[in-house]
């Protein structure tokens, strides 16, 4: 790898979501991921997925470790005191019971950083409880602010927690401790917490709420479907086109291309909002989302088609960009962001778990056969 964390050695202790995201993006921007999975798979692989297609695994080696195993512990410990950062998303106090808590991982390698990743954090009274994305932002006000007016919220798939509340404020964690262990020499703990990350997120919404220009309802607001020149439209063809026209400039130049009898001097007003989403829906319901496509193609006023994964993956710009890339029939994203200078390589395939037990755990001076034959470890490099 050539990317910009070129020669960072991560270690992950195989956990899902979250956790696997955010070492997936550090292994997209050069970083060497070493994933410690559990031996036992089934035909589909780890969770009921095959890992071949488990692309939050790329760009990883794994090595098959049965964490249980007495002699465990001390095996992982030796591959810590080659990493600079390790990652677990158990729930408090599952690492301390395997031997591998932060304790024990600093004491090998006291300038390591240890993220922890969980939805509720590492202490505080959900602390101990089972959770899902759905659950950590529902806490937070985040899912009630998504979805109509006159319907339940609407969970968003799980982008806001996992993956932006989760996975990159994970990154954002390690980094930031990585940095000062270079400063210190010392490590320290990175606590990452969803719930905290997504009320983080929210802190725009907090400010709009205390200056009074935030309604604390669904569908209600200027970001939430609820103004016209913020929103979503049907087509003709039942697919839908996305209107962005927030500045009074793209809101006129809208109207002025639908040809539309709309007051552009009322667009932030409030009790306008119902009429003016009312024509508009009119308007886009007179023609396919292909044709609005082409109409709105060199009317710089915000509106774009709403297109399905497949769609986005041939979508011009995308594909100018190599943000989307097609590997073997199967769609990839590409890696980001871009940097002038650093460029990693093509992410490598996702392994199959114990795929590089052996020559992880040669590099790191351990006996490879020694911990196969003891059944600590497994091998599947064939």
């Amino acid at each position: 790898m050539t990317g910009p964390l070129a020669g960072l050695r991560v270690l992950e202790l195989g956990a899902l979501g979250p956790s696997a995201y955010a070492t997936m993006l550090l292994a997209d921007l050069g970083a060497e991921v070493v994933r410690v999975d559990r031996p036992a798979v089934d035909a589909q692989g780890t969770e009921a997925m095959d890992p071949a297609l488990d692309f939050l695994n790329r760009g990883k080696q794994s090595v098959a470790i049965d964490l249980k195993h007495p002699d465990a512990a001390e095996a992982v410990l030796t591959l810590v005191e080659n990493a600079q950062i390790v990652t677990e998303g158990y729930r408090p106090g599952v690492a301390e019971r395997l031997g591998l808590g932060p304790d024990a991982c600093l004491a090998r390698n006291p300038a390591l950083v240890y993220a922890r990743m969980t939805g509720w954090g590492q202490d505080g009274p959900l602390a101990a409880m089972a959770g899902h994305d759905i659950n950590y932002i529902s806490l937070t006000g985040a899912l009630h602010a998504v979805g109509p007016a006159d319907g339940p919220p609407v969970p968003p798939v799980n982008f806001v927690g996992d993956w932006g509340g989760g996975g990159m404020y994970l990154v954002a964690g390690v980094l930031a401790a990585l940095r000062e262990a270079e400063r210190s020499g010392t490590g320290q703990v990175v606590d990452v917490a969803i719930v905290d990350g997504v009320l983080h997120m929210l802190s725009s919404l907090h400010s709009l709420l205390a200056q009074g220009l935030w309604v604390d309802e669904r569908g209600a607001n200027a970001l939430d479907g609820a103004a016209p020149y913020y929103g979503v439209y049907e087509t003709a063809d039942g697919e839908h086109m996305a209107v962005g026209a927030g500045e009074v400039k793209f809101y006129a130049r809208l109207v002025a291309a639908l040809g539309l009898d709309l007051p552009v001097e009322r667009q932030y007003d409030r009790g306008h909002w119902s009429e003016a989403r009312a024509v508009l829906a009119d308007a886009f319901r007179a023609r396919t989302r292909t044709e609005w496509t082409a109409f709105f193609a060199d009317i710089d006023c915000c509106v774009t088609p709403v297109l399905s994964l497949r769609e986005s993956a041939e979508h011009p710009h995308v594909r100018a960009r190599g943000s989307v890339v097609d590997r073997d029939g199967r769609l990839h994203s590409g890696p980001a962001p871009r940097f002038s200078r650093s460029t990693a390589a093509e992410p490598t395939a996702p392994p199959v778990p114990g795929q590089h037990t052996v020559e992880v755990l040669a590099a790191a001076g351990l006996d490879p056969a020694a911990l196969i034959d003891a059944g600590v470890a497994v091998s599947r490099a064939d």
